[in-house]
């Protein structure tokens, strides 16, 4: 992916193919729920491109939230018990998904997480539908029952996988052939993410809400609150730098790990930096987050499969650190566009920490303009929608040839 394709060029590659077929191709995808989440936010962004490719898209999930965004964008909802992880349900929803295929003509069907991918997996092969997964994680492997209940995510003609690290993962434990895998990473949307479009009132508005001081330098670590998103490691970097004119956020849910946000809060207190880290719940206005800070953390001790939280600080020019490996390690150019820091290593992120906020003004408006470039010509959402219609145009022109 050398560069961002001009719109001529996007509108012909997000067009479904429709040769010797009077019907447009129609595409169902399946996932648990449409609840907040990357999973559900790419379900609906590529729903969306499917219409406006010219073919017609259906989504089957348990419900959520986010149905009202797929009416919105024109595709159709069915609700079905996907999100079970019963094998009697299971099973049970194989006939629902075949009949359901049948009824509506579907082409392809596309599964998004596991329990409803061996339900979709079945489906097809009773309806001869072709078969696509996205591959969203490593997913825990350690012993053969769980790599045989993943293994369902590879079973796809084509199998989607959302970087190079998880395509070599899986790869190397599934022995996916490359032929099969589509890299397509995550996309996000440009427009959300745009610098000039988050209001200073908006800034003002969250600012406040945190008792946010003017005179210091603001670092950020988003993220759910769970071990291996690496907070631990974050608060002792923060120790390390010995700073007093900082201040440090880290922002998101603990979603009932209470007892893990107590043992961050009493790490804080150890420290004696109650004033200078503060544990913040989630937030509905991340851009308007990100515009607040000068540093943008993701200090994950275990690979991230993507790695959003510094795509989504680079495309609003904020500068990034994140660590050496898994997807963050794709999304980051070295020195240019972002840091990486070593995984679990507080010294080393301490390092990155202190050459970030050493910047000059002059360098960090360099490092914004590569960054917004480099994430708009590579991880917008447009490019996401586009390459994944080219696998479903590549299955559909299969049937014509």
């Amino acid at each position: 992916m050398n560069s961002e394709p001009d719109n001529e060029n996007l509108e012909a590659e997000t067009s479904l193919n429709q040769q010797n077929d009077p019907r447009p191709p129609t595409v169902m995808q399946v996932l648990p729920e449409l609840m907040t989440g990357g999973v559900e936010r790419g379900t609906v962004d590529v729903a969306g491109a499917i219409i406006e490719g010219g073919g017609r898209s259906i989504v089957v999930s348990a419900g959520g939230t986010m149905t009202h965004e797929l009416n919105r964008v024109g595709a159709e909802h069915f609700e079905l018990p996907v999100a079970s992880k019963n094998p009697f349900v299971i099973r049970q929803n194989i006939q629902r998904l075949a009949d359901l295929a049948r009824e509506q003509n579907v082409d392809i069907i596309h599964a998004r997480s596991r329990a409803p991918a061996w339900s979709a997996y079945y489906a097809a092969r009773r309806t001869k539908t072709h078969f696509v997964t996205t591959f969203h994680g490593t997913y825990g492997h350690s012993n053969w029952f769980k790599r045989r209940y993943n293994a369902v995510m590879t079973k796809g003609e084509r199998v989607i996988a959302i970087s190079d690290f998880i395509a070599g993962h899986i790869r190397k434990i599934y022995g996916v052939p490359s032929s099969n895998i589509r890299v397509i990473p995550r996309g996000i949307d440009i427009d959300k993410f745009d610098a000039n479009k988050v209001s200073q009132e908006r800034r003002i508005k969250l600012a406040s809400e945190w008792r946010l001081p003017d005179d210091r330098p603001i670092i950020i670590l988003p993220g759910r609150l769970t071990r291996w998103k690496g907070q631990t490691v974050f608060i002792q970097a923060i120790k390390n730098l010995n700073r007093k004119d900082i201040q440090c956020l880290m922002v998101g849910s603990d979603q009932g790990r209470e007892d893990y946000r107590l043992e961050l809060e009493r790490q804080i207190e150890s420290y004696g930096m109650q004033n200078i880290i503060h544990v913040v719940d989630h937030c509905d206005d991340m851009p308007a987050a990100y515009m607040l800070t000068d540093v943008v953390v993701s200090a994950s001790t275990d690979p991230e499969a993507f790695g959003r939280v510094v795509v989504e600080g680079q495309a609003l020019g904020r500068p990034v650190i994140g660590t050496n490996h898994g997807g963050s390690k794709e999304t980051i150019v070295e020195g240019e566009t972002g840091w990486l820091a070593e995984p679990n290593d507080p010294d080393s992120l301490a390092e990155a920490l202190t050459k970030v906020l050493g910047l000059s003004e002059e360098q960090r408006v360099k490092v914004a303009e590569r960054a917004i470039g480099h994430i708009r010509m590579h991880y917008s959402k447009e490019i996401m929608c586009a390459k994944t219609l080219d696998v479903y145009n590549e299955l559909i022109a299969g049937d014509a040839a």
